[in-house]
């Protein structure tokens, strides 16, 4: 009873071995394609990135390894390198019928598969994203490796793997003959799909240029931006744009997301009118323009890595559809195709959110792999007709407009010939009263005609009166200009003999202008004489009355070489000193000037010492003169 108690564990551990043993890949000649998921493909994560392929091939980590739970394998923590292995089976003898291994992630970064050759060695081969596009097998977007012709027998193979973006390790096996087909069938869907979108480029911008509307062209800039995410993460970007730069690849992706949120925005806003139909939906696309893009800035110059958080994109998808919703239940058409084409693009990044996460075996791969393809398409065609919608509810709008105003033209047409036929009535009946006035007009124009006979004589007389008037105007002005000359005579001899208050003396020299003109004169009274080179024109200076000589260009200040030259306090309170230590002859003291100056008695002190210096050389040169207290303000040696 025992015993057979251990030989039924002993055969229920054979089966749990063999339950958890790696799927092993049959492989014969007929076989032309094989994706490998779930236990074909076992997995070890070296968290140390120090784990050589010596220490694997010794079985050092043979336990290390575990199967693949997830339909694809992915590398969880994008600091770790991961280890895959899968086995093949080959059931016959193959020559001459080569095949290879394809990866399908064109954003991994480094793949190395060890792949062994008839003699049980193991040959490196490594490729990746972030090595030139040159350094491939074959020119192709995927990665490839090439299987060496294979004798019958089971064989290992591991390939290496990192990447600083989360990746699904998709790894198929196929013939070089299929991969050519395969190949060529999926460049040919390429190249229908770049076409489309440079058809709708091309027509979205030819309307832009004839009806000059801002959508058509963020439309385009919309859709352009999409084609460049499209080949940035298709590979076909690396393949044909910067082949010896992978360093672009860790920029591209993101900058290409950038541009889609952007211009997806901003056409949205232009499209559905928001700004005028949902204000509290355009602020709230404003504030995101400008949050995306510090986003974007912050990922370009700091940490490019935040780049593969592509889940933020979601947000201005949503935004865009929750505004076309919005939109649409108030009313506006174009709505309903820019609803249903985000509906599609919704789908399609839900797809390839399944994809990414593992869950994909619920539909084929291919729908997985490209929903975003095909729901860019979707969305291009229904955002086109969206605009279509547009335009056709403007044109009816203005074909409605059209007719409203021929309508309006035609009434205005029928009350003109109705006001016309008035006014010819009130004519006729105007023009009978215009010819009875224009008899009692006639019999008053001859009584005017009279009194203008009168009028004219009284106009002579006045005529006389008139020019007596202005003969006498004339002499009084003379008087006066006269009387005015006199008063000047009597005030400026007032100025230079007694002394004046200094109410009185501002009178004549109220501020700083009129005091620098009466300097001008008294400088150049005998002309003007450059004291650098002794010319004697000039033309003004840029200073209020300053000189600049014509010949050597020097401006000489009207202050320059007179006593006020270097004077701090206000001219005209300059010029009063020295008008009161004149009159005074040097008696009047340093508190009284202060006191009549409103000036620092220091001050007032200083100044009088100059003052008082230059009126003792005046009386040394015993030299005559009608100026007055004007003297004083040339200095002696110009005197």
């Amino acid at each position: 009873m025992i015993k057979r108690i251990i030989n039924v564990l002993i055969i229920c551990a054979l089966f749990s071995v063999h339950a958890l043993a790696q799927d092993i890949v049959s492989v014969n000649s007929k076989l032309e394609n094989e994706i490998f998921t779930h236990h074909q493909i076992y997995c070890f994560e070296d968290t140390s990135n120090s784990v050589s392929f010596n220490d694997i091939k010794d079985g050092k980590f043979k336990n290390a390894f575990q199967p693949n739970k997830d339909y694809y394998p992915r590398n969880h923590h994008r600091n770790s390198t991961y280890w895959y292995k899968i086995k093949l089976n080959f059931t016959e003898d193959i020559i001459d019928k080569p095949s290879i291994f394809e990866f399908f992630d064109q954003t991994t970064d480094n793949i190395t598969a060890y792949i062994p050759n008839l003699k049980g060695q193991y040959i490196a081969h490594k490729t990746g994203a972030s090595l030139n596009f040159e350094n491939r097998l074959f020119k192709h977007k995927n990665f490839e490796f090439i299987i060496p012709n294979q004798l019958k027998g089971e064989y290992t193979y591991y390939f290496k793997v990192s990447s600083r973006e989360a990746v699904n390790v998709i790894i198929v096996y196929r013939t070089l003959h299929y991969f050519i087909y395969y190949a060529l069938t999926e460049y040919l869907t390429y190249g229908l799909f770049y076409g489309m979108i440079l058809i709708f480029c091309f027509h979205n911008l030819l309307m832009f240029i004839a009806v000059k509307k801002k959508q058509y062209l963020y439309y385009v800039l919309y859709i352009l931006s999409i084609g460049f995410y499209e080949m940035s993460t298709d590979g076909i970007a690396f393949q044909y744009l910067w082949p010896g730069a992978p360093r672009w690849n860790e920029y591209a992706y993101g900058t290409a997301l950038y541009l889609i949120s952007i211009f997806a925005l901003i056409f949205t806003k232009e499209l559905l009118h928001v700004k005028s139909k949902a204000p509290v939906l355009h602020r709230i696309i404003n504030y995101l323009l400008i949050a995306r893009t510090v986003y974007f800035v912050f990922c370009l110059c700091f940490d490019n890595s935040l780049f593969y958080y592509k889940f933020v994109e979601f947000v201005p998808l949503i935004t865009a559809f929750v505004t076309g919703i919005t939109i649409l239940r108030q009313g506006y058409k174009p709505a309903r195709f820019f609803v249903l084409g985000y509906s599609f693009l919704f789908l399609g990044f839900l797809g390839k959110a399944i994809t990414v996460l593992g869950y994909n075996k619920y539909f084929p791969g291919f729908v997985g792999h490209y929903s975003i393809s095909y729901s860019f398409i979707l969305e291009m065609v229904f955002l086109s007709f969206a605009i279509g919608d547009q335009v056709r509810l403007l044109r009816k709008e203005k074909d409605s407009a059209l007719d409203e105003t021929i309508r309006q033209m035609n009434i205005n047409s029928e009350l003109k010939d109705s006001i016309n036929q008035e006014l010819e009535i009130q004519v006729t009946i105007r023009t009978k009263e215009v010819i009875e006035k224009s008899q009692e007009i006639f019999e008053q124009a001859h009584i005017i005609e009279e009194q203008n006979h009168e009028l004219m004589a009284i106009n002579a007389q006045l005529e006389l009166q008139a020019d007596e008037i202005s003969r006498m105007n004339v002499l009084l002005e003379k008087d006066n200009i006269q009387l005015k000359d006199n008063i000047e005579k009597v005030t400026d001899a007032r100025a230079m003999s007694t002394e004046l208050s200094f109410e009185e003396f501002s009178a004549k020299y109220p501020d700083q202008e009129r005091c620098n003109k009466f300097l001008a004169d008294i400088k150049w009274t005998k002309g003007f004489q450059c004291v650098k080179c002794t010319n004697t024109t000039y033309n003004e200076g840029r200073a209020p009355y300053s000189r600049r000589c014509t010949k050597c260009g020097y401006e000489e200040s009207v202050l320059f070489n007179t006593i006020f030259q270097n004077s701090r306090i206000p001219i005209n309170k300059a010029f009063y000193l020295v008008y009161l230590m004149y009159t005074s002859k040097g008696t009047i003291s340093s508190y009284q000037l202060s006191e009549k100056l409103g000036i620092r008695q220091s001050t007032c002190w200083q100044y009088a010492i100059k003052v008082k210096k230059v009126m003792e050389e005046r009386k040394k040169g015993k030299r005559n003169t009608n100026l007055g207290w004007s003297k004083l303000i040339i200095a002696p040696a110009t005197d």
